[in-house]
């Protein structure tokens, strides 16, 4: 029994010196970085297997419904040794008033990764990642969601065993999965991304920048058209996403009217007998996309759902390379 009366024993630093990784924007990674985060999403869906997170604690705070995503940091997770702490929406003294400034700071005392999702602004998790010894990873803020990207790149290297010089057609919003995708394929030698989306629901202004930043420097492509008219000739890949994609707002009352165009019909496929077509999910058969399109032999989109387990197990271990205790 210990004497409260001895001498106290030498307690180490708090945060630790160790490194902390996070993944708010899929800016954060180096090419290396992204080309090793996509391999090692195809080596564990493969059978790899790793207790990269043992000893360690990890934190899913979603703010806002998922079914894949928060499975998939949850189940990748225990996969990898980890303990995991759930929080939905109302748990944490947010919700009462605390600030996001004092949260972090307690966390971070008693996490080594936590995993968010949340309407606002990534800057808020931003906040989470500056106190030190705890790692951010971003699984869907207002503007961006890098895990979704990341996913999406891991299982077009596992279908096609490369990505450079792939040609994708992305039919629909601009939205937080847009935003990402571009961020990420535009660092692909030869890619080529045609975007078309809704006037008024367009890439944001600096997403196609920093996007066609990324492609000036690999020789990859991006194009954007709010119509559907002139598409492609030919395409490996066809994307959407649900048209009211969690957290974000129509500002027009008739955006149904503006959004009917941009579906991905059967004959939309037909036009390119070789291509996949992945979703982000969830789906809504008839609005976005067709059913015989979604669960047709061409989709790779449940294929797409499963991989995220596998990706979110590839950025988990990258975040915590180094903390295992």
């Amino acid at each position: 029994m210990t004497d409260l009366l001895d001498e106290p024993a030498v307690l180490p630093a708090w945060p630790p010196e160790r490194p902390a990784r996070s993944i708010i924007s899929i800016d954060d990674l180096t090419a290396p970085d992204l080309t090793g985060l996509v391999d090692r999403g195809v080596q564990f869906a493969a059978g790899a297997r790793s207790r990269a997170l043992a000893g360690l604690v990890t934190g899913i705070h979603f703010g806002k419904p998922s079914t894949r995503t928060r499975t998939a940091f949850s189940a990748g997770a225990l996969r990898l040794g980890a303990g995991v702490i759930a929080y939905g929406p109302g748990d944490l003294q947010l919700s009462t008033g605390e600030t996001h400034e004092d949260t972090a700071r307690v966390l971070s005392g008693m996490l080594d990764v936590l995993v968010m999702r949340t309407a606002e602004d990534e800057a808020i998790m931003r906040r989470y990642a500056e106190p030190g010894g705890l790692s951010v990873i971003n699984a869907m803020s207002a503007q961006e969601h890098p895990t979704q990207a990341l996913c999406d790149l891991s299982t077009l290297q596992e279908h096609f065993g490369r990505l450079g010089g792939l040609r994708v057609l992305y039919v629909g919003e601009g939205n937080n999965t847009a935003t990402a995708l571009s961020l990420a394929l535009m660092r692909c030698p030869g890619v080529r991304l045609e975007l078309r989306t809704p006037t008024g629901y367009g890439l944001p202004a600096d997403y196609h920048r920093r996007a066609r930043a990324h492609a000036a420097r690999s020789g990859a492509t991006l194009h954007e058209r709010h119509d559907m008219l002139d598409l492609p000739a030919d395409v490996d890949v066809v994307y959407t996403t649900r048209w009211q994609t969690t957290g974000s707002a129509k500002h027009t009352t008739d955006w149904r009217s503006t959004f009917d165009p941009f579906r991905v019909t059967e004959p939309l496929l037909a036009a390119y007998p070789g291509a996949v077509f992945l979703h982000d999910l969830p789906a809504h058969r008839g609005e976005e996309v067709d059913a015989a399109v979604l669960d047709g032999p061409a989709s790779l989109a449940f294929r797409q759902a499963r991989m995220k387990m596998f990706s979110a197990m590839a950025v988990l271990e990258w975040c915590a390379a180094g903390r295992s205790s």
